[in-house]
C-alpha cells in the first residue's frame, strides 16, 4: 500500500514578483517555494514535499491548517510519497539482459558503455 502523507501550506501572493507571484510556505517542514499561480504553487508545495521526502524523514501527516493573516490562502497537500520516489529515485540498480554475441563483441570492441545505452533506450522507449 502506498504511503500517501497530507500537510497544510500556506500560499500568500507577493506583489513584488511577476514571474512567482504566489510564495509558498510549509510549515511541517520548514519548506518554501514559489509558484506562478495557486496551482502551481499548489503543485511546487507537493513536489518540494516529495523532493524531501527522498532524503528526510517526514514528519506525520498534519490536517490542522494554522492561522493566518488575512489574504493568505490555507489549504492541504497530498503527496503519493511512495509513487514519488518511484518516479524520482536515480540510484542505479544492477540489471542482467540478454544480447546477441555479436552484439556483444562490436560494443566491447567499439568501447561501448551497455549501461548507458540500456538507459538511453529506455528513456527514448517510455518517452521520459
Amino acid at each position: 500500500m502506498d504511503e500517501v502523507r497530507v500537510f497544510p501550506i500556506i500560499i500568500t501572493k507577493n506583489k513584488d514578483s511577476s514571474e512567482y507571484p504566489y510564495f509558498v510556505e510549509i510549515p511541517d517542514i520548514d519548506g518554501m517555494t514559489e509558484g506562478k499561480s495557486i496551482a502551481d504553487a499548489m503543485k511546487m508545495a507537493e513536489d518540494y514535499i516529495g523532493t524531501f521526502s527522498l532524503e528526510n524523514k517526514l514528519p506525520d501527516s498534519n490536517t490542522k491548517l494554522p492561522r493566518v493573516e488575512e489574504g493568505a490562502v490555507v489549504t492541504l497537500v497530498s503527496v503519493n510519497v511512495s509513487e514519488y520516489k518511484r518516479k524520482n529515485d536515480n540510484r542505479v540498480v544492477k540489471k542482467t539482459i540478454s544480447i546477441p554475441n555479436y552484439l556483444n563483441e562490436l560494443g566491447k570492441e567499439n568501447r561501448i558503455n551497455f549501461s548507458e545505452v540500456m538507459t538511453a533506450a529506455l528513456k527514448k522507449k517510455l518517452s521520459v
